[in-house]
């Protein structure tokens, strides 16, 4: 695994795709090591007096050419607010790469990938680097309403898009455990979930149920990154784990849910 590295990276694109959600892209000075889907970056955020704690946010793309990593940062508070806020030119440190990574799945399988809210990120990556067949990969994403929804239309190539979404204004209504597509969990060999935790408790269950392989990328509150400050610990079968160094991607099976 790659070592830490705390650093200022050049913001070189800050762009809004939604009401709630900016895509950040930063620019590092030295080469980037190699990122994989469920990592995350510990960002710092500047100017506000009263937000000491680094935000974590998903990997969402990596441009190994153009030395340049991006983030989906979906307004939640002050601290992410602050660094939507953020100007191209203006630098932003960063703790990278943090965390572990989803298993990529083997040549030949079918997987669901199930992204809500700011969890789209991971799974979007996932579906791009995963090696399979666009055929043998569906995307299932859910959300408020469809202006909740950020704009996926490019992701097609790696894989199916399917939409939820609350209020029936973009795919079908409800949540994506209620989705169609959720509907026969059987048809897959590995199914992935990143989002809010009631979201991957319920695919979690379904998933024990028709015996797939699952894993899910936990969203606890991580400050540190290092597992020091305890505050992003979840109890497993072997024991509390911190979420920013035994995680976040845990299999279901090793979580006491």
């Amino acid at each position: 695994m790659h070592n830490k590295a705390v650093a200022d990276f050049l913001v070189v694109e800050n762009t809004q795709l939604n009401s709630t959600n900016f895509l950040i892209k930063l620019k590092g000075e030295k080469d980037l090591p190699k990122l994989y889907p469920g990592q995350f970056v510990n960002v710092d955020i500047k100017g506000l007096n009263d937000v000491f704690l680094r935000r974590p946010f998903s990997i969402f793309e990596v441009n190994y050419t153009e030395n340049t990593l991006s983030l989906i940062v979906k307004i939640l508070g002050k601290g992410s607010k602050k660094l939507t806020e953020i100007k191209k030119d203006e630098t932003c440190n960063i703790v990278f790469p943090l965390g572990n990574r989803f298993t990529i799945p083997n040549k030949g399988e079918k997987i669901l990938l199930i992204g809500g809210g700011s969890g789209v990120a991971p799974m979007l990556f996932l579906a791009k680097v995963c090696g399979l067949d666009a055929n043998s990969v569906n995307l299932l994403l859910g959300a408020r309403t469809k202006e909740d929804h950020i704009d996926a239309t490019n992701y097609s190539k790696y894989g199916k898009l399917n939409f939820a979404s609350e209020d029936g204004s973009l795919g079908e209504k409800g949540f994506v455990t209620q989705h169609s597509v959720f509907l026969n969990l059987k048809l897959y060999d590995r199914i992935y979930a990143c989002g809010p935790d009631a979201m991957m408790k319920a695919i979690a269950k379904e998933a024990k149920a028709a015996n797939v392989f699952c894993e899910v990328s936990l969203e606890n509150l991580m400050a540190c990154g290092f597992g020091v400050c305890l505050c992003c610990i979840e109890p497993t079968t072997d024991g509390n784990k911190t979420v920013c160094k035994n995680g976040p991607v845990f299999n279901i099976n090793d979580l006491k849910w």
